[in-house]
């Protein structure tokens, strides 16, 4: 083992050898080059979109923006907040802002162009760093015009936000839409514009309503679409469905908003969350499917999980680990 006075020699030794080598450089007639460090900042990021291959089909997952919930002890109930901080610094992830990602998948089946959930649209409910949709697809070279079909997990304002413009308008004009009827029904029913789901009503019915001759209710258990299986994930709303994606005999499971946080609601699934319909049923639910994906090792996409989403879980004591998956730049 190195002491203290060992590894403080070792440094000075270090410093001047390299100083030494500076030196020798120079007097070598090898001058040195002042850095010059006056390039202005680009203040860019990278297109937000990652492509993928699953089975035979195309999978591009692009982002809506990210979704700042604020601090967490009114979002994460049932637990303390300060074992909920204990959580999030555990994992080096700031305790006074959870912050989550809008993964939409957009997925060329070969036959289709399948987009799942739309983001928040026009809506700065959560913020500005939302409504980037329209954005994120064409920059994966796809246009909204050819998006054949949206499937919505659930009727919540940040996955039916972005189907219309700011005047109404269809921003997939060729698509159907395909969602449960018990979430149509539940979401753009006026009598609930009264209580305290009335911005969520309102979005619901802004959104879904200009695609009412064009809309498609899938059943439990369904394949809607080739490769596409409809499974019911009631909780966070009453009609929330997850996917079961299948090429070449390889599955996804596309999981929607079973679980919002990849360490809080995966560690402890049955961390209760606010904005749930039923949040003892979704918590229920939540560990019910996510050992079902532990034990067949079936990947996953979760809308809220940080970029790009993908990923595995495994079974960790009495609750889970999210296992991110490497982004791999080839295809």
């Amino acid at each position: 083992m190195m002491t203290s006075s060992k590894l403080s020699i070792s440094r000075r030794m270090l410093l001047a050898g390299a100083g030494a080598a500076g030196a020798a450089l120079s007097a070598g007639g090898l001058p040195l080059q002042s850095a010059q460090a006056k390039a202005p900042l680009k203040n860019t990021q990278a297109p937000y979109f990652y492509r993928f291959k699953h089975g035979k089909m195309e999978a591009s997952v692009v982002s809506d923006g990210p979704l700042p919930l604020g601090e967490p002890s009114g979002t994460f109930l049932g637990v303390s907040k300060e074992e909920v901080g204990k959580m999030l610094s555990d994992n080096f992830l700031p305790t006074n802002n959870v912050v989550l990602e809008q993964n939409a998948l957009v997925l060329n089946t070969g036959g289709k162009l399948v987009l799942f959930d739309s983001g928040m649209g026009t809506s700065t409910m959560f913020g500005k760093t939302t409504g980037r949709l329209i954005k994120s697809i064409q920059e994966a070279g796809v246009e909204p015009k050819t998006i054949d079909a949206v499937v919505i997990t659930h009727a919540h304002i940040d996955h039916i936000g972005g189907l219309v413009g700011a005047k109404g308008n269809r921003l997939f004009p060729n698509a159907q839409i395909y969602i449960s009827q018990a979430d149509f029904d539940f979401w753009t029913d006026e009598g609930k514009l009264g209580g305290n789901l009335k911005a969520f009503i309102e979005h619901a019915r802004k959104n879904l309503l200009p695609y009412r001759d064009r809309m498609v209710f899938f059943k439990d258990g369904q394949e809607f679409l080739p490769g596409i299986q409809a499974m019911s994930a009631p909780g966070h709303t009453v009609g929330h469905t997850i996917f079961m994606i299948t090429s070449d005999g390889k599955t996804m499971c596309n999981v929607g908003d079973l679980t919002h946080h990849q360490i809080l609601l995966v560690e402890r699934p049955r961390i209760e969350f606010a904005y749930d319909t039923d949040p003892k049923q979704s918590a229920s639910t939540r560990v019910r499917i996510l050992d079902m994906l532990a034990a067949q090792k079936i990947p996953l996409l979760a809308y809220h999980f940080p970029w790009p989403g993908v990923g595995h879980v495994a079974k960790a004591g009495e609750g889970f680990r999210y296992f991110a998956a490497p982004m791999s730049m080839l295809l």
